[in-house]
């Protein structure tokens, strides 16, 4: 798939881009289909890319927030079977406290809500029987953004992915000075990937920085292709 090159934000002062804050404000308001999702939606359109190309028909997501991606994902994975590039889809979506996801996903076809602790060592066996024989999933780690739950899905997960499907650690923007926004912010995102992707499970992945094109990403580095 030819893309061009990503265009970066420019972090290299020491206090945060006014336009970084300005869309991180944005970002914690904005909705779909009248649910809550905070997503940059340069990095939702990248992933659009992404699932046609790795046809990937099931989204397993960690960190659902109140649900607006689970309804993203789902109509996403119903556009391509409209287009006849994926057959039973299935969304998977994991989050410590899933009230507010069951809540407002009030149609929950072709949707596996969890309540569960990703560091909850069962959790990757109770997952993986909800997987259709065909399971080609596209990951999303978006949970507490710390460095043992990073760890936990990548490590716990990147198995599942087929050679040439994607898995996305979520916001290591929260671990890069010039875009920490708050110091409540938690750390650890890109500390964990970089140790796992020095792993033997981790090498067969490459970091695909070109993926980030459509100027900005909360997710630098965090975009994983399966090459092995």
């Amino acid at each position: 798939m030819p893309l061009p090159p990503p265009v970066s934000l420019d972090v290299r002062s020491g206090a945060p881009n006014d336009y970084w804050r300005a869309r991180v404000e944005q970002h914690f308001h904005d909705t779909y289909a009248g649910v809550q999702m905070t997503k940059f939606p340069e990095d939702l359109r990248t992933y659009e890319h992404l699932l046609w190309e790795s046809a990937a028909n099931v989204v397993i997501e960690f960190g659902s927030y109140g649900g607006g991606s689970v309804l993203w994902f789902r109509d996403r994975l119903d556009a391509m079977v409209r287009h006849g590039r994926i057959r039973d889809p299935l969304v998977i979506s994991v989050d410590i406290d899933a009230a507010a996801t069951r809540a407002n996903v009030r149609d929950q076809r072709g949707v596996e809500i969890l309540e569960a602790d990703l560091l909850d060592p069962a959790l990757p066996a109770q997952i993986r029987t909800l997987l259709p024989g065909d399971a080609r999933p596209f990951i999303v780690e978006d949970s507490a953004h710390e460095y043992d739950t990073t760890r936990a899905a990548l490590t716990g997960f990147a198995d599942l992915v087929a050679v040439g499907g994607f898995f996305v650690v979520e916001d290591g923007c929260v671990d890069i000075e010039p875009l920490r926004l708050d110091p409540s912010w938690p750390r650890g995102v890109l500390p964990a990937l970089r140790d796992w992707l020095d792993t033997p499970q981790g090498r067969r992945f490459a970091v695909r920085r070109d993926l980030e094109i459509y100027g900005l990403s909360c997710h630098p580095g965090g975009f994983l292709q399966r090459v092995a």
